[in-house]
C-alpha cells in the first residue's frame, strides 16, 4: 500500500529527495556484501552516502551467541541498535543499499517483524540515487538517538525444525533465493564447509529473477517468475537462501504482490548445508 504522500513499500528517489529534510523521515544504509566480494559496506558508507543517512551493520546487529552468521538479535538488542540509529516507532524509515536491491530487504524485514509499521525500500537504491545526480555526504553519521519499542512477531521466522516439518508434510512451499548453480549443486558454496545442493522439496526462486537493473520487477513479472517455478498463491511460503539475506528479496516480492509474506528461515543453507545429518538434493 502507498499513502497519499507517496510513501509505501517502495519509495522513489524523487520522493526521498523531496522529503530528505523532513523530521519524520529516517534514512538507513543497510549495505552488506558477500564475503567473497571483498567489499566493506561501512567503509563505502564513509566514502559516500545519502545525506543524513545512518549505517546499519548487519553483522554487528545479530545474535553473537550463534555460530551462524547474522542471525536475528534479541528484541532488546535490536531496539537498542535502532534507537542509536535514530529510529522510533512513529517515524518513516527508508532503507537502501549500494547494490540497488540486495541487503536492504533484510533490514526492511527485520524492522517489520520487530513491529515497525512505516518502513520502505528506496527503489533503485544508491546506484539510482547517484546516477540521477543527487548529493552524497561523506564521513560518520551523527543520528539523534531515539527510543524504539519492539513487538516481535516470532511467527514470521522459521527455524530448522519447522522447515523440516514443512518439507516433510508439504504444508509450506520453501523458496530458495540462491542462484541456480548453487541450488543444483553445480557450484560450490561461498562459505567453506557447506554441502552443495538444496533441501529436498525446495523450489529455486533465484533472487536475480525478481530484479532488473537493481530494482524490484513490476508485479506482472513477479507473478510470472513465481508461477514459472510452480508457486501456488494459496499455499504458505517459507523463504530461504545462503544466510537469510537474499531470502528477504522474495519476502519483499510477496509483499509487493499483496500476498502473505510467510516465514523466513533465518539459518538458511548455512545451517542446513552445514549439517551432516540432513538430506541434500542436487540436480
Amino acid at each position: 500500500m502507498t499513502s497519499q504522500d507517496g510513501f509505501g513499500l517502495l519509495v522513489s528517489t524523487g520522493w526521498l529527495a523531496a522529503h530528505l529534510s523532513d523530521p519524520g523521515v529516517v534514512v538507513i544504509d543497510a549495505s552488506w556484501h558477500m564475503p567473497a566480494a571483498n567489499r566493506d559496506g561501512r567503509r563505502e558508507f564513509l566514502a559516500g552516502h545519502i545525506p543524513g543517512a545512518a549505517f546499519f551493520d548487519l553483522d554487528a546487529v545479530s545474535d553473537h551467541s550463534s555460530p551462524l552468521p547474522h542471525m536475528l538479535p534479541s528484541p532488546e538488542d535490536f531496539a537498542s541498535a535502532m534507537g542509536a540509529l535514530g529510529v522510533s516507532n512513529d517515524l518513516k524509515v527508508v532503507v537502501y543499499d549500494a547494490a540497488g536491491l540486495f541487503s536492504a530487504p533484510r533490514l526492511w524485514w527485520m524492522l517489520r517483524i520487530f513491529g515497525h509499521e512505516h518502513v520502505a525500500i528506496l527503489d533503485g537504491g544508491l546506484p539510482k540515487w547517484t546516477a540521477e545526480g543527487h548529493p552524497l555526504d561523506k564521513g560518520e553519521a551523527h543520528p539523534t538517538a531515539r527510543v524504539f519499542t519492539p513487538r516481535f512477531n516470532a511467527a514470521a521466522v522459521a527455524d530448522l525444525a519447522q522447515v523440516r516439518q514443512a518439507l516433510d508434510s508439504g504444508s509450506d512451499q520453501v523458496l530458495d533465493a540462491r542462484a541456480a548453480p548453487r541450488f543444483l549443486g553445480r557450484a560450490p558454496e561461498p562459505r567453506p564447509g557447506l554441502a552443495s545442493g538444496h533441501m529436498p522439496g525446495a523450489l529455486n526462486m533465484p533472487m536475480t529473477d525478481l530484479i532488473a537493473d537493481g530494482r524490484l520487477k513490476d508485479p506482472e513479472a513477479l507473478e510470472a517468475a513465481l508461477a514459472g517455478i510452480g508457486v501456488k498463491g494459496d499455499k504458505p511460503v517459507i523463504t530461504s537462501c545462503g544466510s537469510g539475506v537474499s531470502a528477504a528479496v522474495i519476502t519483499l516480492a510477496l509483499a509487493r504482490l499483496g500476498r502473505p509474506m510467510g516465514r523466513l528461515y533465518d539459518g538458511s543453507w548455512t545451517e542446513w548445508g552445514g549439517r551432516a545429518d540432513l538430506p541434500v538434493a542436487t540436480g
